[in-house]
């Protein structure tokens, strides 16, 4: 018990450091919900978050649609001009190496920590953007298959 409050007070202040605010805002709210000895809501945070997360990502990027900030014009050029093919296979490849991390976290989950350090690294010398551990890991997932180290 713990040594998980220290990897979660760890991952609040590597957030806070780095100015990465979902990492605090998420590793504080685990904490939280540990010290105030509520596994139930840990429970539906492990069932739920991951779907509650990707809905508002995708709510995120499909608000131009809703404010029709796109035409049909552009909508239909997507399946015919080079930049909008290579959207479709973009979107491809970044949804299997999502789909690659997930089995790596559920697989592996120590690996988290790393990603983590990794965002913050990547933020804080890279200006970088922190879109998430599912392609992190995906990416992770590729280079340990491609080393060998990581069985199916």
């Amino acid at each position: 018990m713990l040594k998980a409050n220290l990897l979660l007070f760890f991952l609040f202040v590597l957030g806070m450091l780095s100015g990465n605010s979902l990492v605090a805002a998420s590793a504080g709210t685990l904490l939280v919900i540990k010290l105030l000895k509520t596994p139930f809501l840990l429970e539906v945070a492990e069932r739920h978050a991951l779907e509650w997360g990707l809905l508002f990502l995708l709510i995120a990027v499909m608000i131009p649609f809703a404010k029709n900030k796109i035409s049909v014009k552009e909508l239909a050029q997507t399946f015919i001009t080079p930049i909008g093919l290579l959207s479709i296979l973009g979107g491809t490849i970044a949804t299997y190496l999502c789909g690659q991390g997930l089995g790596l976290l559920n697989l592996r989950p120590e690996v988290m920590l790393g990603l983590v350090i990794g965002t913050v690294l990547g933020v804080s010398f890279f200006k970088g953007i922190p879109v998430g551990p599912l392609a992190a890991a995906g990416l992770t997932a590729i280079f340990l298959k491609v080393l060998g180290l990581l069985k199916k």
